[in-house]
């Protein structure tokens, strides 16, 4: 009897760490399509009001903000980093990815990560596409 119980309590605990894991993965996805769908309004805005629009990331507060210009926070546990033109920064830890009334960018990736998931979406600096890739899957 007591190992049968010995034996529910392990499978339960590995049934919760893997519970735990499938959350995380999905609150990373969900926030990285939710950054790539502000990042593609952006570059919409910039297309159809034909002039520039900004989309800045700030990695110290974790906030992004788009064309409608109101800062996004992530959900806790999720870290954010950015990589872009280093003359568009406004301050040390805010990125900066500008979009231009023909479509293009300047380009850059934001990076979301929570443990061991890890998510990059990628932003064309010749065409404005933006593109989300799962840096798991690719190793």
């Amino acid at each position: 009897m007591l190992a049968v119980i010995l034996l529910i309590g392990i499978a339960a605990a590995a049934v919760s760490v893997s519970v735990t894991q499938g959350l995380a993965s999905a609150r990373v996805n969900a926030a990285s399509g939710e950054i790539a769908a502000a990042l593609r309004a952006t570059r919409t805005q910039a297309i159809v009001r034909q002039r520039e629009e900004t989309f800045d990331v700030n990695v110290q507060t974790d906030t992004w903000s788009g064309a409608k210009r109101r800062d996004v926070r992530l959900p806790k546990g999720l870290k954010l980093s950015v990589t872009s033109a280093l003359e568009d920064r406004p301050d040390a830890h805010t990125g900066r990815i500008r979009f231009f009334p023909d479509g293009s960018s300047t380009g850059g990736h934001i990076t979301l990560s929570s443990g061991q998931r890890t998510w990059r979406i990628n932003v064309s600096w010749l065409t404005g596409g933006v593109a989300v890739v799962d840096e798991v899957a690719r190793r």
